[in-house]
């Protein structure tokens, strides 16, 4: 029995010491987890600006009016050359230039600058050429002065070599007098304003003279008949640097060859 009531004793002493040890032991906290430092973005760069400039109608007479419409964006000035100067970044504007011309639009932002550009072809009515005086019924006329009095001069648009259609009329005419007239051996010279390169005027007179003399084929006019010249800007009949002047300039002229 003594021996059963030590080993109970031990046992019990055993066991506080055992709690005593575990309440002693420290609680450890856990670390917090690190924070992740903030990511920095690229700054966002301006957008480009974009613009567009057009002309209704693009095509005028002399002395009408057509409208410039513009639309820029992602823009902080937009300014139209020639002569318009600053505008908004979207609008229009009536304008009646007196010749030919091309506009341009440049729109500047933050983010570069873009332009656009818009052509107003105008037409001039070609010279009307002078009245001649009809020849006396007692005075033979000769071969050239019937040429010149039937024969007109056909006028060009700037830097075209197409036939326009208000000098189809007379284009016609000229072919039905030569059909009329077969035999008479003529040139056709071709000729320019004075812009544009020497050679370049050269390459377009003879362009010129070369669509009348197909035109003339096409109407029945004789071959064999036509020669043609370019004589680019070689030749101008007016000097001044209007447009009226380089109009006049801008022709297909009808020469007699000699020995009609």
């Amino acid at each position: 029995m003594k021996t059963l009531h030590c080993l109970r004793v031990l046992y019990f002493l055993f066991l506080i010491a055992a709690l005593s040890l575990t309440g002693c032991k420290k609680k450890v906290v856990a670390a917090a987890p690190a924070t992740p430092a903030p990511v920095t973005q690229p700054a966002a760069r301006p957008p480009v600006p974009t613009i567009t400039l057009t002309a209704a109608p693009a095509a005028i007479d002399r002395g009408q009016a057509t409208s410039l419409q513009w639309d820029a964006k992602n823009a902080n000035a937009v300014r139209i050359e020639p002569e318009v100067g600053s505008v908004q970044n979207t609008g229009t504007r009536s304008i009646s230039p007196a010749s030919s011309v091309t506009y341009t639009a440049t729109a500047t932002g933050l983010g570069g600058s873009a332009s656009d550009s818009a052509r107003i072809t105008v037409r001039v009515p070609a010279a009307a050429a002078p009245a001649r005086p009809a020849p006396r019924p007692d005075v033979r006329v000769s071969t050239d002065e019937l040429f010149r009095q039937n024969v007109q001069t056909i006028y060009f648009d700037y830097d075209k070599a197409e036939v326009r259609s208000d000098q189809v009329s007379r284009l016609e005419a000229n072919a039905s007098w030569l059909k009329q007239n077969r035999g008479l051996k003529f040139t056709i010279e071709g000729h320019c304003d004075e812009r544009g390169s020497e050679e370049y005027n050269l390459g377009l007179g003879d362009r010129r003279a070369n669509v009348i003399k197909e035109f003339l084929i096409k109407q029945g006019v004789d071959q064999s008949s036509i020669n043609t010249i370019s004589y680019g800007e070689e030749r101008p009949i007016c000097m001044e640097k209007t447009e009226e002047c380089y109009q006049r300039n801008r022709r297909g002229a009808f020469v007699v060859r000699p020995g009609n």
